[in-house]
C-alpha cells in the first residue's frame, strides 16, 4: 500500500480497554509499521483500565510505556494524539465525545453505541470533530479480510451482474452450555443487544460495504434460549439475561436485494462461523471465515462445461494488502485483519481524509439494529429511518442496482 517515502513521524496512541480487543488492537499497532509504509509510526504510549494493577499487567505484557486506571485524565494528555477505544458500547460515548472534544483522533470498536440516541450524537460529534481535521473510524475488522475486499472489487467491476439475493450468518457456541455465567455481554445496560448487536453488527455492516446499499427494511426473530445464568460473582445466584441469544432477520436492502442473517451463540460446534453468500444474474461469491484466505466465485458467463464454483486462493501480490506479507502460498491470519486496519486509519489521517467506516455507517448499523429489535417485538417488517428504503414487502423489491448515495462505503 502507498506510504510516506520520507522519515516517519512517532504518532501517540493510548488504549482504552484491556480485554480480548484490546489485545488484537495492540498486536496491530506493534506491527502495523513492520509491515506497512504508513506514514507514522505508532508508539504504544500508555493503556488505561479500571483496575490499575490488571492495567499495568497487561501494558507490561503488550508492550505499552504506562499504565493508566482513569480514561478522562487520558484523553487530556498532550502527548497522546489517538484514543483507541476497547471497552463495552455503553461507555462509548461518553469516551469518545470527550476524545474528540480534546482534539485526539478515535478508533472505536463495533458497535458504535448502545442506542440510535447515543450513536447519533456520537456521528453529531464526529461531524463536526472532522472539520478542525480530527478523525473517528469505527472497528468493524472484517472489512479488512482480503477475500472480502477482493470481493468487493469484484462485485463493483460488475462480475455479478444485477444483485439478486444475499445470505449472511454468523455462528458461535460459547453459550451453548446454561451453566456459562453470566457477562456483561448479557446485559442490555452493558451491550445494548445480544447476538444481533455482537454479531449482526458485523453482517449488517458487510453487506453495507460489498454492495453498496443501505439496509431498508427489516423483519425479524429473537431469541433468548438461555433466561437465567450463574452470577458472576462466584456465588448460587442465577441472574437474568436481558438480551438476544440468536436473531433471524429477513431484510431488503435499498437497490432491492432481498437478504437474510441468521446469528447466534448457540450454534453448537461453530467457534466462530461467519459466512457471506451473494448471488446475482451473471455468478455468485462466497466467503467463509472459517478458510479466510479463501473466496469462491462462480462465473456464470463461462461455457456450460466449465461451470462450477472455483476457490481463489487470496496469497497473491496483487490481492489486498497481501504484498505488505509473505510469499504466495503463506496464509494470514484473523489477527492480520486488525494490522490492516490500523494502516488504513493512519494513511487517512495523515491524507486528512475521513477513514472508513466512519461513525455514520455506525449510525445505520445502529439504526437498523433497533428495527430489527422493534420488528421482533412487533412481527411485522419495518422501514430501518434513514435508508434508501425501497418498502418493507419483499414483493415490491425494485430490480434496478443502484449505489447508495450517501457517500458512505467507500472503503
Amino acid at each position: 500500500m502507498p506510504g510516506s517515502t520520507g522519515p516517519r513521524r512517532p504518532l501517540r496512541v493510548a488504549l482504552v480497554g484491556h480485554g480480548f480487543m484490546g489485545r488484537a488492537h495492540s498486536l496491530a499497532w506493534r506491527a502495523v509499521a513492520q509491515a506497512f509504509d504508513v506514514p507514522a509510526t505508532p508508539e504504544l504510549t500508555v493503556l488505561c483500565g479500571r483496575r490499575f494493577d490488571a492495567a499495568k499487567e497487561a501494558a507490561a505484557r503488550w508492550g505499552w510505556s504506562e499504565a493508566a486506571s482513569d480514561w478522562r485524565d487520558v484523553v487530556e494528555r498532550s502527548d497522546v494524539s489517538v484514543i483507541d477505544i476497547c471497552t463495552p458500547p455503553s461507555s462509548h460515548e461518553e469516551i469518545a465525545s470527550a476524545a474528540l472534544a480534546s482534539g485526539k483522533h478515535v478508533l472505536c470498536e463495533k458497535p458504535l453505541a448502545n442506542s440510535v440516541a447515543e450513536a447519533f450524537r456520537l456521528e453529531q460529534a464526529a461531524t463536526e470533530a472532522s472539520r478542525q481535521g480530527v478523525f473517528a473510524m469505527l472497528g468493524f475488522n472484517y472489512r479488512r479480510v482480503p477475500a472480502l475486499v477482493f470481493a468487493r472489487r469484484l462485485l463493483a467491476d460488475g462480475r455479478l451482474g444485477v444483485l439478486r439475493h444475499l445470505r449472511a450468518e454468523y455462528l458461535q457456541d460459547w453459550l451453548a452450555s446454561p451453566g456459562a455465567p453470566l457477562s456483561w455481554r448479557l446485559r442490555r445496560e452493558d451491550a445494548g443487544s445480544g447476538a444481533l448487536g455482537d454479531l449482526g453488527s458485523h453482517l449488517i455492516d458487510l453487506t453495507c460495504f460489498l454492495t453498496g446499499q443501505d439496509v431498508a427494511s427489516v423483519c425479524a426473530s429473537t431469541q433468548t434460549v438461555v433466561t437465567h445464568r450463574p452470577s458472576p460473582n462466584g456465588d448460587r445466584r442465577l441472574e437474568p439475561v436481558t438480551v438476544d441469544d440468536a436473531a433471524f432477520l429477513q431484510a431488503q436492502l435499498s437497490g432491492g436485494v432481498l437478504a437474510t442473517f441468521e446469528v447466534s451463540r448457540f450454534a453448537t460446534g461453530r467457534k466462530n462461523h461467519l459466512r457471506v453468500e451473494i448471488n446475482g444474474e451473471l455468478g455468485s461469491l462466497v466467503f467463509n471465515l472459517e478458510r479466510l484466505n479463501e473466496l469462491e466465485f462462480y462465473d456464470a458467463t463461462l461455457p456450460a462445461g466449465e461451470h462450477g464454483f472455483r476457490r481463489i486462493l487470496m496469497t497473491e501480490p496483487d490481492h489486498p494488502y497481501l504484498a505488505a506479507w509473505w510469499p504466495p502460498g503463506h496464509m494470514l491470519g484473523w489477527e492480520h485483519t486488525f494490522t490492516h486496519q490500523a494502516a488504513d486509519f493512519l494513511e487517512a489521517i495523515e491524507a486528512g481524509q475521513q477513514p472508513y467506516p466512519s461513525f455514520a455507517d455506525g449510525l445505520h448499523v445502529q439504526r437498523v439494529i433497533e428495527t430489527a429489535l422493534r420488528s421482533a417485538a412487533t412481527g411485522a417488517w419495518q422501514l430501518v429511518p434513514g435508508a434508501g428504503n425501497a418498502g418493507p414487502d419483499p414483493a415490491a423489491a425494485q430490480h434496478a442496482q443502484t449505489e447508495s448515495t450517501s457517500g458512505r462505503w467507500r472503503q
